[in-house]
């Protein structure tokens, strides 16, 4: 039986740390090699980071990520590596190096750079026109890159049609919910559908607003699943692989005999090197393998607090974050997300009790502190409010009390946050939900102010769903309950509800998603059902509030389309669809 040993190294790179990154693929190479791994894969643009944008524009960031690719080949021996980075000749490309034995035993250059949602690969890179084949201990390997297997007629095609018995994919597919169970019928259908193993691995953690699920799985020929990688964790995933599976699946599938070589050649040429004949003989068992999945619920949790990680301490900020706790929903789940990502340590709570602020809520604030083990900081605002509307009185005289004055809260808070945030140089952690800024039901500059939007993508609906599944892990619940039992409330006025300004968020998300996530129009989100006047106000809203959601700080995606990378309407714009 033949057999080639393959090791899938996803790992946590950050974006411009040459050296870091290159330090993790020269770690991971070493534990490749001595589990005897015929070929060792690393995400895309590992040495760079994903994405690296605008740093691309810049000359001596492309050599020195060329000199980090050159310690990488000179690091091969015993080893094939294939490893992410930016090539350059005439223009750049988005590459996977292929190394082996202290060589470097060809490029490949991605064939398709994607430019759609969050992606704009084609402000960067030059498409590849060639789909090489690489002889790796005897077994004919394919290399592309990510948004290349997503190509039913791609370079995984012409790959398998020049031999290829195993498609090594390098990739960097940003997470949003329920996107790993599209991908993973994907990347099942490429394996059957060519008859040969599919070997993918996946960038983990995060990077501004994107995070990075890892999950590397590998598919053999039938599309089945040999082995697979944890979600959000770094992880090194090893299999065996019997290459004679390929010639039986494909013996079986006579749907490659009738391809078009006209319809290949469209796609781009290929040829095959030879890297390595030998496969090395004596290997060691591979070690028990459990690899950590997520239902839908917990992988984006897990997504919250991995971005927030990784945007904390990528950035170079003290681990220490602020978060204005108030006793609603969303504060809560925010302060509990920071605990998870950095220990209680390393998150503080600002306590800042109104006129308005019901004594439940206070109580609700100093609860959960106690259940998560953070500081409790309060600080009183009612001084600072009375003399505000004080100083404001002159030239608000006859004039009734309204939104003004409800928002002077706000903003007193988001000056007390930023006051501490400059003081003791902690990050704070804004509070708003993606419902609330959909419909711009949040103070710029008051509860808006901030470094980093923990829960910006997420739904106020999700948010109650988050909060029951973070209480019931194992080490039991730390959200009170009568947060999650309480009507909504901004508490700004006597006696507010959510419900006084908005729909029910379960009426006000599904038209959300209507009209934010799927672009379907007035007459098709009415006629799924939805009142027609309150439609046409959540949809005038949405539209009017494109400037607060400019300049609100960035926030981890985890919807299929978000505010900022993915939906960008212009501010001033007259177009309306009613």
């Amino acid at each position: 039986m033949r057999t080639l040993r393959i090791a899938l190294a996803q790992i946590n790179t950050t974006v411009g740390d040459l050296d870091g990154n290159t330090a993790k693929v020269l770690d991971y190479t070493a534990r490749a090699r001595d589990l005897a791994a015929d070929l060792v894969a690393f995400p895309e643009l590992a040495i760079t980071g994903y994405p690296p944008e605008d740093l691309l524009f810049k000359h001596q960031f492309i050599e020195d990520n060329k000199e980090r690719i050159a310690q990488v080949v000179e690091a091969s021996e015993g080893i094939t590596s294939v490893v992410g980075f930016v090539d350059s000749d005439a223009d750049l490309h988005n590459a996977a190096a292929v190394a082996h034995d202290g060589r470097l035993a060809g490029v490949y250059h991605k064939m398709f750079p994607p430019n759609y949602g969050v992606f704009d690969e084609e402000r960067y890179f030059k498409a590849g026109r060639e789909c090489p084949v690489y002889v790796v201990g005897g077994v004919r390997v394919g290399v592309n890159v990510c948004e290349d297997i997503w190509q039913a007629v791609g370079p995984t095609v012409v790959q398998r049609a020049a031999g290829a018995e195993i498609i090594v994919n390098i990739s960097a597919s940003p997470f949003y919910s329920g996107k790993i169970h599209w991908r993973e019928n994907m990347l099942a259908t490429r394996a059957s559908d060519n008859g040969v193993y599919v070997a993918y691995v996946n960038l983990v953690g995060g990077q501004d607003e994107l995070v990075f699920d890892g999950a590397s799985i590998v598919y053999d020929p039938f599309g089945k699943v040999v082995a697979m990688g944890s979600q959000f964790e770094e992880d090194l995933v090893v299999a065996d692989l019997d290459i004679d599976a390929v010639f039986r699946a494909r013996a079986r599938d006579t749907r490659s005999r009738k391809e078009s070589s006209a319809l290949l050649k469209q796609v781009g040429s290929s040829h095959v090197s030879v890297v390595s004949e030998d496969s090395q003989n004596s290997k060691p068992p591979l070690p028990y393998r459990d690899p950590t999945r997520y239902d839908e619920t917990g992988e984006v949790y897990e997504a919250l607090v991995t971005g927030t990680r990784d945007y904390i301490v990528k950035s170079g900020f003290s681990r220490k974050v602020l978060v204005a706790l108030s006793g609603g929903v969303d504060s809560s789940l925010v302060a509990t997300i920071a605990v998870d990502a950095l220990g209680p340590d390393s998150v503080c709570g600002l306590s800042m009790p109104s006129r308005y602020s019901s004594e439940g809520s206070i109580l609700d604030a100093r609860e959960l502190a106690e259940n998560l083990g953070i500081e409790l900081k309060t600080a009183q605002i009612e001084d600072v409010f009375s003399s505000a509307l004080g100083t404001l009185d002159p030239h608000f005289e006859g004039y009734q009390p309204g939104l003004a004055e409800e928002n002077l809260q706000s903003r007193i808070r988001g000056l007390l946050v930023m006051a501490m945030s400059n003081k003791f140089g902690w990050l704070v952690l804004t509070t708003g939900n993606k419902s609330e800024l959909a419909v711009g039901y949040a103070t710029i500059y008051g509860d808006m102010a901030g470094g980093y939007a923990v829960i910006k993508d997420v739904p106020k609906t999700l948010v109650y769903e988050l909060c029951r599944y973070r209480n019931a892990r194992g080490d039991g619940p730390v959200i009170p309950e009568t947060v999650l039992t309480k009507p909504p409330s901004a508490e700004l006025r006597a006696d507010q509800t959510d419900q006084d300004s908005l729909p029910p968020y379960e009426v006000l998300d599904p038209i959300l998603k209507a009209y934010v996530e799927e672009d379907r129009s007035f007459e098709e989100i009415v006629e799924a059902g939805f009142d027609e006047q309150t439609v046409r106000d959540i949809v005038t809203l949405v539209d009017r509030n494109e400037y607060k959601r400019r300049q609100a700080p960035p926030g981890i995606k985890i919807t299929p389309r978000n505010f900022g990378r993915d939906r960008r309407m212009p501010i001033a714009n007259r177009y309306r669809p009613f």
